[in-house]
């Protein structure tokens, strides 16, 4: 009888398993390796962008852990913004960029000793009736150039955060395009990361930054201040708390330009206390290096640029003396 020849199945068996493992281990190598380059490519979404780069953050790419909602926030009901358009032979200087590449605008009016300063728009598109207000002051202005006596230069920052104007006109445009809030990002002396939220506005998480001064918006506004001899400004802000002065506790130049800035507005001063405490604030910051007098100040809603009161704020702010 003739011997049987041993099957050679088994050895193609094992080497088919073998190259079904090798796929496979390639499949999830090729998986990690793509998840890798998404993570990079998120990262580099909220890096600082090369000169002329414009780049849009998605919201969900700043969010930070949920946080119970501010029992004092109504959310607003926004209308739609109307385009700014320059008054003709108005050209702005840029202090800076955003993280997205936007240009942050100054406008001055004057060339006299005495300066003054007014920034709208730190808290973007969720605050973007200041902007409007910067809008129609540079107009009016413009228009009436005697506004601004020979002795006097006031500069107008008409948005301080134009990254957080152009992703929403709502709570989603607040912060800046790392999530930070950049009324909290200053290096005053009581500049904090997190703060505690009780009576604070939290309809979205914020931060005040990785460090102080961390975030190019806040830094232009800084190097700006800095280069100026500034007696008093304004940073405008909604809605309906108030006028706060800058220093830690209150200085007394800033207490009596928010005293002034009340009574001709109707805005509360003191403000209305919910509670909360501010840190990191551009008013504070800017008494404790050089600025005469500095305050927060509150539109009524976030709808409506209280235009006429503004008028009368204007004349008071160009007339204060520290």
């Amino acid at each position: 009888m003739a011997r049987r020849r041993k099957s050679s199945h088994g050895w193609v068996y094992v080497i088919w398993g073998i190259n079904g493992l090798a796929l496979i281990a390639i499949l999830i190598i090729a998986v990690l390796y793509t998840t890798s380059l998404r993570a990079s490519a998120a990262d580099e979404r909220i890096s600082t962008p090369r000169p002329g780069e414009t780049r849009n953050i998605p919201p969900t790419s700043y969010y930070l852990p949920t946080l119970t909602p501010n029992p004092f926030y109504t959310a607003p009901v926004f209308e739609t913004p109307t385009p700014f358009e320059l008054p003709k032979g108005l050209h702005p200087s840029i202090i800076g960029f955003s993280l997205a590449a936007r240009p942050m605008e100054v406008y001055k009016f004057g060339a006299g000793e005495n300066v003054y300063l007014i920034v709208a728009g730190i808290h973007g598109g969720y605050e973007g009736n200041t902007i409007a207000l910067a809008n129609e002051l540079i107009t009016y202005i413009n228009e009436n150039p005697d506004t601004v006596s020979t002795d006097t230069t006031l500069y107008i920052i008409r948005n301080m955060n134009p990254d957080g104007e152009a992703r929403d006109n709502g709570v989603d445009g607040r912060v800046n395009n790392n999530g930070v809030d950049l009324n909290r990002n200053f290096p005053t002396g009581n500049w904090t990361a997190n703060w505690d939220r009780d009576g604070c506005w939290i309809y979205r998480p914020t931060s005040g930054g990785a460090y102080a001064g961390s975030e190019p918006e806040t830094r232009s506004v800084m190097s700006f201040i800095g280069s100026h001899k500034i007696k008093a400004m304004i940073s405008y802000h909604s809605a309906g708390l108030g006028v706060f002065p800058g220093g830690v506790p209150w200085e007394e130049p800033s207490k009596r330009l928010a005293s002034s800035l009340s009574k001709v507005t109707g805005y509360p001063y003191p403000p209305i206390d919910t509670g909360c405490i501010y840190t990191g604030t551009l008013a504070d910051w800017a008494v404790e290096h050089g600025v005469g007098a500095s305050v927060d100040m509150e539109l009524s809603d976030h709808n409506n640029t209280d235009f006429q009161s503004n008028l009368k704020a204007l004349k008071v702010l160009l007339n204060f003396q520290p």
